[in-house]
């Protein structure tokens, strides 16, 4: 960008999709916040509560899994309204960097900044343990540079820079009401989760007040009134109910669970599994495996072990966990300091 007295400012496009894909970025806000920024984003509750802070652009849902669950009409619609949704961006902001994190809605800008002239830096998921993700493989050969944040992933791209964020936090974790939390975070329903909470309270198995975010679905059928149920909830809301929830029981998005590990709650994590149609792959399996194999979470797969799981929940000592990027930051920092002004 050319300012009115011709002194080029970097222009950064943080592009990334809704959950735990937009809260990476957010935790890099060292790095972009000083120069001239925008976000791309979908159109979610946490979304619309990142645009009451930051100049943000919205593009439409569709990723390929879509097309895996039967729905092959609806990504198709969803990416040609993204694609020309992404034109009139890029066309209007020309950013001389893009920073992402993926996924499948930010494709289109993320490829027409690159054709464009923008640098590309690739920072492959948290949520990517294992392998890269299907944005990554397709994006990965048009960056200028690429970040991983796992050490296996080093055997798909010996040339990326490793920076392994997660930390235990040490010391005694702050004082917590008797309060549970469940939510689906903020891009797909998942009424098997709500379904299991809510019942499970119903037939007395939870003694502490309730709150459940459920998400773009049907409400659910709630008679007790000791559970509240709301559909979505802004950054602060999540931020404030985890400041008090003792348990926090989620699905299996990094935002999710290290938001809920960096407030010191006792978490149950239960993944969507793509062979019942919850969700594009089953990511959010490797993720919570990953994180179950450090000891920070219980995992459970079924919702039929609900119950056992937080009851070993409860008894165990709870651990606080957070990300330092610090080292990203630093990379970062050099990075767009080197761009040509």
């Amino acid at each position: 960008m050319v300012t009115s007295d011709n002194k080029h400012v970097i222009r950064i496009c943080l592009a990334a999709s809704g959950g735990g894909h937009v809260r990476q970025l957010l935790d890099l806000a060292e790095t972009w916040s000083i120069h001239d920024y925008f976000f791309v984003t979908e159109d979610t509750a946490l979304g619309r509560s990142l645009a009451k802070d930051h100049p943000v652009a919205f593009v439409a849902h569709y990723a390929l899994g879509q097309a895996r669950l039967g729905h092959p009409f609806r990504m198709l619609a969803g990416a040609i309204r993204n694609f020309f949704q992404s034109i009139a961006i890029i066309a209007r902001r020309r950013p001389d960097i893009v920073i992402t994190t993926g996924a499948g809605a930010v494709f289109w800008v993320v490829l027409l900044a690159r054709l464009t002239g923008a640098k590309l830096v690739l920072i492959e998921s948290f949520a990517r343990f294992d392998y890269p993700s299907k944005f990554g493989r397709m994006t990965g050969p048009l960056a200028h540079h690429k970040i991983i944040q796992a050490p296996a992933l080093k055997a798909y791209w010996p040339d990326a820079e490793l920076f392994d964020p997660l930390r235990v936090i040490e010391g005694e974790r702050p004082p917590k009401d008797p309060l549970i939390f469940a939510t689906v975070g903020a891009t797909l329903p998942f009424p098997r989760l709500v379904d299991a909470v809510t019942a499970l309270k119903s037939s007395g198995g939870l003694p502490e007040h309730l709150v459940v975010q459920y998400g773009d679905a049907a409400p659910p059928a709630i008679s007790d009134p000791d559970i509240e149920a709301v559909e979505s909830l802004d950054f602060d809301a999540v931020h404030a109910l985890l400041s008090r929830a003792d348990l926090v029981l989620c699905h299996g998005g990094t935002g999710s669970l290290i938001t809920a590990l960096r407030s010191g709650c006792r978490v149950i994590a239960m993944p969507r599994r793509f062979d019942l149609g919850e969700h594009y792959d089953d990511h959010q399996e490797e993720i919570t495996s990953a994180f179950a194999a450090r000891g920070l979470l219980t995992c459970v797969r079924d919702e039929r072990e609900l119950g056992a799981a937080i009851e070993h929940a409860r008894v165990q000592p709870p651990v606080m966990a957070t990300t330092d990027h610090s080292a990203l930051k630093a990379y970062l920092a050099k990075l767009i300091a080197a761009l040509p002004r």
